[in-house]
């Protein structure tokens, strides 16, 4: 079996209600910030019940909730920083 790379990001979010739950969630990994923060902000139009953050065992740990991530996906990228 192959080992698939693992996402160091995550971005989940709800999803249309189907059939009797009441909230349906789904989450997408991403390799790096900028693809998270990327995802985010077009799930931003969609739904305001985004939350994302790094994935086990990578650190720092971040922790971003709803109300957080209007603001996160606004926030200068530091990769972009450097140049």
């Amino acid at each position: 079996m192959a080992n698939k790379p693992q996402g160091t990001w995550y971005v989940s979010f709800e999803t249309p209600r189907q059939n009797r739950r009441k909230f349906a969630r789904l989450t997408q990994t991403f390799m790096n910030e900028r693809e998270a923060k990327q995802f985010a902000r077009a799930k931003l139009v969609q739904t305001q019940s985004i939350a994302a953050g790094t994935l086990n065992p990578y650190l720092p740990k971040r922790t971003v909730s709803a109300m957080q991530v209007p603001e996160w996906v606004e926030e200068p990228d530091p990769l972009d920083q450097s140049e």
